[in-house]
């Protein structure tokens, strides 16, 4: 069975400052892009018998600088839904509501289209996602690689280790980053996490 390879994007404006991003369409910035070119190596000489990314452009311009070929985009893999706290940093939510946690105090609705999401509710898009992943692992083709965002893989790999989604807050994750999940003893394990070129 193959491994399952978690690509953050590399770095734009809003993950520099630390703004709550999700479905605004920022591109990566020439540091990303560098970050995003030196991921290259950590993925090539791999077969991969699915390759998946979010549909948001600094995702795709990701996969496209690591090398990454034959991808498909695929909207469960979005960022969270952040709603009201779209653009808004943790520091300024902060300033009005002390003691706010995303993984427990969720978020305000936002504009029309963006309710915001909970931690249940991401759960259920990437228990999606995994049963797309187990499918193609199962096929034995080779590796699958996911390239998304922070948050949305971080309660990914909560699910996969049989976690709630509201763990996703202990695996802190890099943009520009590699990560990669597979087993031990039949069990799915953390193999390498945030590691860089």
């Amino acid at each position: 069975m193959g491994d399952l390879l978690l690509v953050r994007h590399g770095e734009t404006e809003w993950s520099v400052s630390g703004q709550h991003t999700s479905w605004t369409d920022l591109t990566l910035t020439e540091h990303g892009e560098e970050q995003a070119k030196s991921l290259a190596p950590l993925l090539t000489g791999r077969t991969y018998a699915r390759a998946l990314a979010s549909p948001l452009s600094r995702a795709i311009r990701t996969a496209e600088l690591a090398g990454l070929s034959g991808l498909v985009t695929d909207p469960d893999l979005h960022e969270w839904d952040y709603g009201g706290y779209e653009g808004i940093t943790t520091v300024d939510i902060h300033a009005t509501r002390p003691g706010w946690d995303l993984w427990t105090d969720g978020v305000p609705p936002g504009p029309e289209g963006h309710p915001g999401e909970s931690p249940a509710q991401i759960g259920a898009r990437a228990d999606r996602v995994l049963a797309r992943v187990d499918t193609a692992l199962a096929e034995g083709a080779g590796d699958v690689v996911l390239v998304a965002h922070a948050h949305f893989l971080r309660v990914l790999t909560a699910r996969r280790l049989g976690l709630a989604p509201a763990e996703g807050r202990l695996f802190q994750l890099a943009t520009g980053t590699v990560s990669r999940l597979s087993t031990e003893h039949g069990r799915p394990v953390i193999a390498e996490w945030n590691r860089r070129a």
